[in-house]
């Protein structure tokens, strides 16, 4: 298909996953002609943020986000924090990410969780990086750490906000910016798209989270980061904003939160 002329900002994706990581350039072939020219490489534990680092040196489309997922959290001792923290001073790194509560598997006991996500919010405070937060079953308490960390000094967004207009008006309170995926497009995500209404388009980002949550008209099909011209479009309807008007203004809420290692 021949798309429409948009520039898009893909505010989280993964291709440092196994599933893209040996045909990147084919991906971000095809993310470009979508309009898809930049693109956030987010990592979760060791081998994704090595991967994030390494895919943002070897691409100027691309910028790695580097942090430990509280799935992941059973590995992360002083040595693998001290490894983060020499990452996070890479100047391809452009956010702390992704981190926060997942209390959907209970993987990680659910103190350590907060404990762990408390410790890299005030290494983001201390390091003035902006953080992207998983939350995942877990909004008051991720709300009450966000808070506490008083992250509006430092800055961050709610990665595949999949929460209601109640709570998306609590996190803006606390200057976060709210990030959608695709699953603002599914027909049954009400509470989604209501929360996308009464977000501030200056507080607005997109993301695919590819190879998750695929957009209509492709969902059930593996996501990457192409298909963030689908999920502008559908929230463009939703807003009932022009899919330029809302293609411009995610790009810039983007660049504008990943501003100090931000690329050209």
């Amino acid at each position: 298909m021949e798309p429409q002329r948009l520039t898009i900002y893909d505010s989280h994706t993964h291709l440092n996953d196994d599933v893209f990581y040996d045909d990147v350039a084919a991906y971000l072939a095809r993310a470009a002609h979508f309009g898809v020219v930049k693109m956030n490489i987010v990592g979760s534990n060791a081998k994704p943020n090595a991967r994030a680092l390494q895919l943002a040196h070897d691409h100027a489309a691309l910028s790695a986000v580097v942090g430990w997922h509280p799935e992941d959290l059973a590995a992360y001792d002083q040595a693998a924090e001290q490894t983060l923290l020499n990452q996070l001073a890479d100047p391809q790194v452009v956010a702390m990410g992704e981190i926060g509560l997942d209390y959907y598997w209970d993987a990680v006991p659910r103190d350590v969780q907060q404990r762990i996500f408390a410790r890299q919010l005030a290494m983001a405070r201390e390091l003035h990086l902006p953080v992207v937060i998983h939350c995942r079953e877990a909004v008051e308490d991720t709300y009450r750490i966000l808070k506490a960390a008083h992250v509006a000094e430092f800055g961050g967004v709610m990665h595949s906000f999949a929460e209601g207009p109640e709570w998306a008006q609590r996190f803006l309170d606390l200057g976060m910016d709210l990030s959608f995926s695709g699953v603002v497009t599914f027909k049954q995500a009400t509470a989604v798209q209501a929360a996308a209404k009464v977000t501030p388009l200056a507080h607005l980002l997109v993301e695919t989270d590819a190879p998750y949550l695929t957009p209509m008209p492709y969902r059930g099909k593996q996501n990457e980061p192409a298909f963030t011209y689908f999920t502008v479009l559908g929230l463009a309807e939703l807003l009932g904003k022009e899919p330029e008007e809302l293609a411009t203004a995610t790009y810039d809420n983007a660049v504008r939160l990943f501003t100090r290692h931000a690329k050209d």
